[in-house]
């Protein structure tokens, strides 16, 4: 069995135990790239924008970006749904995404397993240190940094369009979004 029935199995197999809500494997010549995505970044509206590794300034330019991913091939992408008690549960919104988090390193791990080398991005940026050491130093766990999707200025939208999963799935929830490239 090949590499791509291997995982696909594996995935299946898991998805429930994982926390998957949603998934597909794309090419990453699917991808959708835009520096409107960045200046959405740009207008800090999550507070993340020049403060961390993981999103913009400190992932490069939208061409830097754009080189990493296209120099895989494959991508895996997957959502994980999370309920909220309105439209307001900001601390949902921060153990959905922290759960979301969580849920990465399990999935890279499947793929390391078969001896993939990966590129990982996630959801909004990282959150691991209280305070980053961005721009002073390197980044203290660079083989847990996680980049957001959008901070490579992928349109997410219309992703999820291309791999057939919902970027909105209904009120009171929040759906987050990573990738896996390989």
């Amino acid at each position: 069995m090949d590499f791509h029935h291997q995982i696909a199995a594996q995935i299946a197999a898991q998805k429930d135990a994982l926390g998957i809500h949603q998934y597909a494997f794309l090419k990453t010549t699917d991808l959708v790239f835009s520096q409107g995505v960045r200046s959405l970044c740009e207008m800090n509206s999550c507070g993340q924008y020049g403060k961390t590794w993981a999103c913009p300034p400190g992932t490069g330019t939208l061409e830097e970006c754009q080189a990493r991913v296209m120099a895989f091939e494959n991508l895996f992408v997957f959502t994980t749904l999370h309920p909220l008690e309105d439209s307001y549960d900001f601390e949902g919104m921060m153990e959905g995404k922290k759960r979301h988090s969580d849920l990465c390193p399990a999935i890279a791990d499947l793929f390391r397993q078969h001896g993939k080398t990966l590129l990982i991005l996630s959801a909004e940026g990282c959150c691991r240190c209280e305070t980053c050491t961005y721009p002073d130093a390197p980044c203290r766990f660079p083989d847990t940094l996680y980049p957001s999707i959008e901070s490579y200025c992928v349109e997410v939208n219309r992703l999820a369009k291309t791999a057939g999963i919902n970027y909105i799935n209904g009120a009171n929830t929040v759906t987050y979004f990573g990738c896996i490239i390989y």
